[in-house]
């Protein structure tokens, strides 16, 4: 093939305004601040993980991030938000078990596909679910609590219908056989004043939510849900020690963004999320509030989008054990 003197020119001249336009293009985000819906009250584990994920992401791409509460249907109000906001990267979700994993089992006309309409940012992180009782419920353990719901109405809350920690009451139940109400509260933060008051007489919540009140003696934690004991509270049982065999459950959260952001926006916000946790005082933050870093495997795009397809199956059957429908 024969190439013209032309045609020669034309190539070197359009190639380096090629190679500036990709560049400036990419270049371009982030432009302005970032938000980050936290589909849950403030206080919980969702809104505290996500302020600190927001930091860090902000710390890395140079723009504020500014971090929204909007709570309302488990978690499925600020999730739909997301899923239908721009693919633009300005507007990101901390994703977790409720609106990504639980609520497709639990609520009908969700909105919104949480396996097609997210693309997966990062995983940064999960911790064990917990019962703290108020310190005027005596019960040491699961023996304890069975028997005294046999003779006494027992009040547990949680974070909200079809939230995470609504799973896990569900299974907690069909698993040991105790008589609970369940009081759902729109957050994990909004139920503590509860617990501590004896308003209700008990959560299942986040570890991470309810060790403060059971280091500073206003509550106490039952069990934790974990294959072993936390080094930060050596003296709480496992489910397992207490008397449920087996019992397993945790809260995990990570970033999404809306389905069809462009891929090289999704890597770098993944790379300001994993730089961010590897290591530092961001990551001991976390696991000083009794959360586990994700590896470095589930804080890929594909790693985190792996784990929220594994735990989409893991509740579907979880919800047919339980007997739950969408509703």
């Amino acid at each position: 093939m024969t190439v013209t003197r032309r045609t020669l020119l034309a190539s070197l001249a359009a190639a380096p305004a090629a190679a500036l336009m990709t560049r400036t293009a990419f270049a371009a985000f982030p432009e302005r601040a970032i938000h980050l819906i936290v589909p849950f009250a403030a206080g919980g584990n969702a809104d505290i993980v996500g302020r600190i994920t927001g930091d860090v992401i902000s710390k890395a791409v140079g723009q504020p991030v500014v971090v929204e509460n909007r709570a309302g249907a488990g978690g499925s109000l600020g999730a739909g938000v997301v899923a239908h906001a721009a693919p633009d990267g300005y507007m990101l979700l901390v994703g977790s078990n409720g609106p990504l994993t639980v609520n497709p089992f639990v609520q009908a006309n969700l909105g919104y596909d949480p396996l097609k309409d997210f693309a997966a940012v990062a995983l940064t992180s999960y911790v064990p679910h917990a019962i703290i009782l108020s310190n005027k419920v005596e019960a040491k353990n699961v023996a304890d609590l069975v028997a005294r719901s046999k003779t006494a109405p027992i009040t547990i809350a949680t974070s909200g219908v079809g939230s995470a920690t609504h799973m896990t009451l569900e299974r907690f139940k069909h698993a040991t056989g105790v008589a609970i109400t369940h009081v759902p509260y729109r957050g994990g933060g909004a139920l503590l004043p509860d617990v501590i008051g004896g308003t209700v007489d008990g959560a299942m919540t986040e570890f991470s939510t309810a060790l403060p009140l059971h280091k500073a003696g206003q509550a106490h934690i039952m069990a934790i849900a974990a294959k072993q004991r936390s080094k930060l509270a050596p003296d709480i049982p496992t489910f397992d020690e207490s008397g449920a065999r087996g019992f397993l459950a945790q809260s995990y959260i990570g970033i999404m963004a809306p389905g069809k952001t462009p891929p090289e926006i999704v890597a770098q916000l993944q790379k300001a999320v994993a730089d961010g946790l590897t290591g530092g005082p961001a990551a001991e933050k976390l696991i000083g509030l009794g959360s586990e870093i994700a590896t470095p495997e589930q804080m890929t795009s594909k790693g985190f989008a792996d784990f929220i397809r594994a735990d989409y199956d893991a509740m579907a059957a979880a919800a047919k054990l339980a007997d739950l429908k969408p509703q």
